[in-house]
Order: structure tokens, then sequence, then C-alpha cells
């Protein structure tokens, strides 16, 4: 991987869910950045994103448990990426509230934290765009129950109408 002085990915589509990054508190924060960081490393090769993953976990949860989580987090956004049918959106930098990929991938964590399968497995099938969703789903479980474990524990009013989300994607495709 390199290093790179550029910071800035090519914003994706504007917030789908009304969460501010900056309002956004524990579980959501550290999952949801985790994620953007995680995936605009992949996206650009730029190990300073995987840093500032690496950064607000140790700081929320100690260098220790930082580690555990952020293994998980690595290995289901790599499945995720792996799976994936087309790129992956996130937002550039801290602000912005979250986008569409995020907030389904979010969902995906929080559907797994409360034990709901079916809103789980569409949110992988709408993020992924794919059937091929066993590794992603495997995963996700993973950190879902790594984070359970530190406490960090997302509010089930996070889970969303995979459905919607898949509906929008399809109809903005069709007018490109």
């Amino acid at each position: 991987m390199r290093r790179s002085n550029v910071t800035a990915l090519r914003p994706a589509a504007p917030p789908l869910v009304d969460l501010a990054v900056s309002g956004a508190r524990g579980a959501e924060r550290l999952i949801g950045l985790g994620f953007r960081y995680w995936v605009a490393g992949y996206k650009s090769g730029d190990i300073d994103r995987w840093e500032d993953a690496w950064r607000i976990y140790a700081q929320a949860l100690g260098p220790n448990a930082a580690r555990t989580a952020v293994s998980e987090l690595s290995a289901w956004v790599r499945a995720v990426s792996a799976a994936a049918r087309r790129e992956i959106e996130v937002c550039a930098g801290d602000g912005d509230g979250f986008c569409r990929d995020e907030s389904l991938a979010l969902s995906m964590i929080a559907a797994c934290q409360h034990n709901t399968c079916p809103a789980m497995r569409a949110c992988a099938f709408a993020l992924i765009e794919s059937s091929l969703i066993d590794e992603v789903v495997h995963h996700a479980e993973s950190f879902a129950v790594t984070m359970r474990g530190l406490d960090q524990v997302l509010s089930p009013g996070l889970i969303v109408n995979a459905a919607a989300y898949a509906a929008a994607s399809q109809d903005a495709a069709m007018r490109q």
C-alpha cells in the first residue's frame, strides 16, 4: 500500500439517512466511520485511511480490543469488496452523514446484532448487488458479535428497508 497526501475521494451520493456523522455517537460513529475509512483505503490504496480507522477504534476501545475489532472490520470489508458487483461508495472525510452504501452497511450490522436475519441478508444483497452473499454475511455476523462483545451495539432504528434502497439504485442506473 502507498501513502498519499490526497485525502478526499470522489464524494458519494447525498446521505440517505438523517444521521450526521458529527451527531452519531458510540457504535454508529465507530462502525460507520470504520466502514468508510476501510473502504476508502481499499479504493485509494492509501494506508492513512486504515490508520484513521485504527485511531478511532483504539481511542474508543483501547488498543487490545481495537486490534480484534479492526481485524473483524477488515475481514468484513474485504468480503464486501470482493463480492460487490460494483464499486462500493463512501463519503469523503468525517462529515456529511452516511451515504447509501454506508447506511446499508450500518443496517447490516444492526440487523445482525438484533437477530433480524432477513433484514441483514436483504441489506447484504442491496449493498453488493449480488446473490453471492454468504461470505459477506459470515463476516458481518462475526464483526457484529465482536462489536456487541465490546458493548458497541447499534440501535435497531438503523435497520433500513433494503428493498427501497435497491429499488432506488435500480432507478438511478436506468436513468444513466
